[in-house]
């Protein structure tokens, strides 16, 4: 028998993707500021393990309206789950269980903390140092713009 959605067009799957993202993105988080709090770690060549916090958006932008920022990204966090509940099976639900996870992880993160900023920790070459959360939100829109490219329903009318 098929799986079917729930009686409001919800997608089970996406909402599992993106509690899967949401408890890795937490533990990861937690692990970073007890092992990284004193000083950072190297991995291999231009890959280190290093804390730091961002009160801003992607790649510190906003770092200076912290309040601002939090209201922005949970506005755009709500968003995204009306919509991406709805996304088609395969790579669309990837795509949003990914975005969503990610977007609700670092929510919730900037939520926790006092100040309100979010915990990065995965730094590489001359890149902003981000964390798992920041990954998955750039993975799943990468998922969703080739989806989208290739002509693929995103949604389920």
């Amino acid at each position: 028998m098929p799986r079917q959605r729930l009686k409001f067009g919800v997608n089970p799957a996406v909402i599992m993707v993106a509690l899967v993202v949401t408890a890795a993105d937490a533990a990861t988080k937690l692990w970073a500021r007890h092992a990284l709090a004193a000083h950072a770690q190297h991995v291999v060549g231009d890959i280190w393990l290093r804390l730091q916090y961002n009160s801003g958006i992607s790649f510190s932008i906003n770092q200076s309206g912290p309040l601002l920022t939090t209201i922005a990204t949970i506005v755009v966090a709500v968003v995204a789950v009306v919509i991406g509940v709805r996304a088609q099976r395969g790579a669309p639900t990837v795509g949003f269980g990914l975005l969503l996870g990610g977007g609700v992880a670092n929510v919730i993160d900037r939520l926790a903390a006092n100040p309100h900023r979010v915990t990065d920790f995965m730094a590489v070459g001359s890149f902003p140092v981000f964390n798992l959360a920041d990954a998955a939100i750039t993975v799943g829109f990468i998922v969703l713009l080739v989806c989208a490219v290739r002509g693929q329903k995103l949604l389920v009318p």
